[in-house]
């Protein structure tokens, strides 16, 4: 990573800007750009030894210098190099840091929320944004639907992008004239320390809930990589908790900066009751204080209703008044493969959802069954490669609420999706109609096919994603666009014999 015009010519004092390591060959190092890549290390670099699972930046040191580099970060002292070494405890937060100093510390100059946890996360931004907006506020967003600096928006490659790209956009906000910026901090990314050198104002966690799928023995682990995000809070930042949920009830105990509580059912600061729910939307009554005001959302489910009230939240600790938030909240009409509703004219509902957790599935098959007067229908299927332990309770989850099961691939990666349906299956053990197809596209067209008036199908998985991932490559692929093509080419209520059900 470069900078952006904002160094002298000599650079940045490394052991200002990440003070307390060690030092070796140098009485300090200046640096003007940096690289965790030693192939993609030039001349003038400051090389950043990565130390993950995946890879160890510590062996490819020569590698590096050839290259160019001119001084290293390290986590040990790598012996018989004769360029400065700088050796810290975690190169990942060093490198994480660096990436910000580069570009000016942007966060120190804006308003910044980070959107944590389990689920709703990309729907919560999304509102938060709107409400920002109808605040006559200019905000920019980094989140999972893409990313944007203000001014010009492009698609997200990853939920929360590496350090240099989060610390490259942020300066862009800043630059771009925005008050704030919003952004989508995923689980994965707080774990390796992605989101280090970002100062918040505001952490909202919408949920935690995915602990109850480990062991007691590994909940104190998953707290300290949790919660290690609030570590990058300002002293006087301030935290937003779902009291809902068990495991954020438990963090607020140990907190050092004020919270502010959302919750539909236990005691919390921002409240909500459901007034009126159909298929196209939902209609809360929005409580703070003595304050209450009525919300009407294209957006259905109580876990929509959550990911508002967490945004509320947000935006009082801003100072926005409550009726300036409900319009904000009203003008999302919809999040593009969250719960989104598809519709070409069949006489039955057809939704596209994101969630591929046991929670989430939970979340929205639950309020299409409250919604859905016939059969409920779901395609879905589990990621290769990752998160084996919740295939067999999203089959259970899937089972407990859906009348009829299409499983089938998400994006298996490498690994054999027969195993991955078998484990699916492990955690079937409903009374339920299943059909195992590994085709998508087929898959999808099943489920149409069968589907008769008043029914409703749900397709899980891959929400807005626009290409599949078979073996190492990606494949153009969007759920909704095939379930479209199939309702605009007739190919749904079809019966067994080949002809039209009566609609």
């Amino acid at each position: 990573m470069q900078n952006h015009g904002l160094l002298k010519l000599q650079g940045l004092p490394l052991t200002e800007i990440f003070p307390g390591g060690r030092l070796f060959g140098t009485d300090e190092i200046w640096f003007t750009s940096c690289s965790r890549s030693a192939r993609n290390c030039r001349d003038g670099d400051l090389y950043v030894a990565i130390l993950d699972p995946q890879a160890d930046g510590h062996l490819q040191v020569a590698e590096a210098i050839n290259a160019g580099a001119t001084a290293l970060v390290t986590e040990r002292l790598v012996p018989a190099q004769a360029v400065p070494q700088y050796i810290v405890p975690d190169t990942r937060i060093a490198y994480a840091q660096i990436c910000h100093a580069l570009s000016g510390f942007p966060s120190r100059r804006l308003n910044v929320v980070g959107v944590i946890g389990s689920e709703g996360k990309t729907t919560t931004s999304c509102l938060i944004q709107s409400m920002i907006r109808q605040a006559s506020l200019h905000s920019g967003i980094l989140n999972s639907l893409g990313y944007c600096d203000g001014v010009r928006t492009r698609p997200a490659e990853e939920s929360t992008p590496g350090p240099e790209v989060m610390a490259d956009y942020l300066a862009r906000m800043r630059a771009g004239g925005c008050s704030h910026a919003v952004l989508e901090l995923s689980d994965r990314a707080i774990r390796k320390r992605q989101t280090a050198g970002i100062e918040l104002d505001v952490a909202c966690i919408t949920q935690w809930q995915e602990s109850e799928l480990i062991g007691a023995d590994k909940q104190d682990e998953f707290r300290r990589k949790k919660t290690c995000i609030f570590e990058q809070l300002r002293p006087e930042g301030l935290v937003v908790l779902n009291a809902d949920d068990a495991t954020c009830r438990s963090v607020e105990e140990t907190l050092h900066h004020p919270v502010l509580t959302f919750g539909m059912e236990h005691p919390a600061a921002v409240n909500a009751t459901l007034i009126e729910r159909v298929a196209s939307e939902q209609t809360f009554l929005l409580e703070w204080g003595n304050e209450t005001i009525p919300v009407r959302t294209h957006l259905v489910g109580d876990h929509h209703i959550y990911n508002c009230l967490a945004a509320t939240a947000v935006g009082l600790a801003y100072g926005i008044p409550l009726e300036t938030i409900a319009r904000g909240l009203e003008r999302v009409d919809r999040i593009p493969g969250h719960l989104e509703r598809i519709e070409c004219g069949q006489p039955f509902s057809l939704f596209v959802d994101g969630g591929h957790t046991p929670a989430a599935l939970r979340s929205s098959l639950r309020t299409l069954r409250e919604m859905t007067s016939g059969r409920l229908l779901c395609v879905f299927g589990a990621p290769g490669e990752r998160d084996q332990h919740l295939r067999a309770p999203m089959g259970g989850v899937a089972a407990q609420y859906a009348d009829g099961l299409i499983i089938t691939d998400d994006n298996p990666a490498r690994e054999n999706s027969e195993v991955i349906v078998d484990g699916i299956l492990d955690g079937i053990d409903h009374k339920v109609d299943v059909t195992a197809e590994l085709d998508r596209a087929s898959a999808i067209e099943i489920a149409l096919a069968r589907a008769e008036v008043g029914d409703c199908v749900l397709i899980a998985g891959r929400g807005h994603q626009s290409w599949q991932r078979i073996g190492s490559r990606r494949y153009p692929f969007d759920d909704r666009e095939v379930a479209r093509a199939c309702l605009r080419a007739g190919r749904w209520g079809i019966s067994p014999d080949g002809e039209r059900r009566a609609a």
